[in-house]
């Protein structure tokens, strides 16, 4: 690798960077720690696209970081609604409200790490981005273009940390690891990468290679396992009954349809569908039928369907929802 990859690749960043909500102008003030460490947290397993305009509402909504630690649990659960992956939103209320209580972010890649929910890749993004600080940040984007660099087929996760150090630099961190990212986004992307625009180009051996979509090789995915599920439809007076999930597991704390637990096997006779919903989860996939039953289960609230979409609904049970609410009104005009 040459010595002024690191040089071509920031400036190439000062003239193609991202407008991000969460982000500083290369060149000037590192943004506040605490929008760093926000976005980075919604940002995992999520689009930039989707967590722009709901990072934007956090923060209206909550500016400092001692604002969300004060903020109660639902507000915050319903507020990270339709994002996913809810035990990010879980951590998120309990770091902020250990950061608040220590009066800031530490500066440090080990400090950080000892914060709830905050693993190697977030510590290093947030000591190198908001605190200036030299660190290896690797994300999906960065193994990428690391690999193609050194045309790595099958890299671990050692041999990418090794290639990612060899060209970070001493200075400028915030911006090197953000131009690292950008580049992986846009540029040097998983197919059709735009080799031409590339300021690594020169020192890449995929390219070299003629093929550089090869590096690296796709992993095998493995099929997801089913699980089968059941909500309940209470209706009452224009508005649904609606519970709180338990605090510990998926989807933990946040509203949702009553029903039983999930299981391996299809519910029998769990009554007339009124709908059925198929949701894809990180690690299997769930079927969830959605009956009509006429008493409230568990302890809930009756929420008028006229404001559902203020009920902070997780993406799984509004969709049922909105199937429900579709099919009636196609009932209502049929007869």
């Amino acid at each position: 690798m040459r010595a002024n990859a690191a040089e071509r690749l920031l400036q190439h960043y000062v003239d193609n960077f991202r407008t991000l909500p969460w982000r500083s102008p290369p060149g000037t003030q590192p943004p506040d720690p605490y929008r760093v460490w926000l976005s980075e947290v919604m940002l995992q397993q999520t689009t930039v696209a989707a967590v722009a305009p709901r990072f934007e509402r956090f923060i209206r909504r909550w500016p400092t970081v001692q604002d969300l630690a004060g903020a109660a649990d639902e507000e915050v659960l319903s507020e990270w609604a339709g994002l996913g992956y809810y035990a990010r939103a879980r951590n998120l209320i309990a770091c902020a409200r250990e950061v608040g209580a220590r009066g800031g972010f530490p500066d440090t890649e080990p400090e950080l790490r000892k914060l709830p929910g905050i693993g190697e890749y977030t510590a290093a993004a947030i000591a190198a981005i908001a605190f200036g600080k030299r660190a290896v940040v690797i994300d999906a984007n960065v193994e990428r273009v690391a690999a193609r660099l050194n045309a790595l087929e099958r890299p671990s996760k050692a041999e990418l940390r090794i290639a990612v150090d060899a060209i970070t630099p001493e200075t400028r961190a915030g911006d090197f690891a953000q131009a690292m990212m950008d580049l992986g986004a846009t540029v040097c992307r998983p197919r059709q990468p735009l080799c031409g625009e590339c300021p690594l180009s020169s020192d890449c051996r995929a390219f070299a290679s003629g093929q550089p979509e090869l590096f690296p090789a796709p992993k095998p995915r493995a099929a997801k396992p089913v699980r089968y599920g059941v909500a309940y439809w209470i209706e009452r007076s224009g508005a649904v009954w609606l519970v709180r999930r338990p605090a510990r597991g998926l989807l933990g704390g946040m509203p949702a349809l009553p029903g039983p637990e999930w299981e391996e096997q299809p519910v029998a006779d769990a009554g007339p569908a009124l709908a059925s919903v198929r949701h894809v989860f990180t690690h299997f996939e769930l079927r969830l039928t959605v009956v009509q039953r006429r008493s409230p289960i568990g302890e809930g609230w009756w929420q008028p369907i006229a404001s559902i979409a203020d009920a902070g609904l997780p993406t799984l049970y509004r969709r049922a929802v909105d199937v429900v609410l579709e099919a009636n009104g196609e009932q209502r005009r049929a007869a």
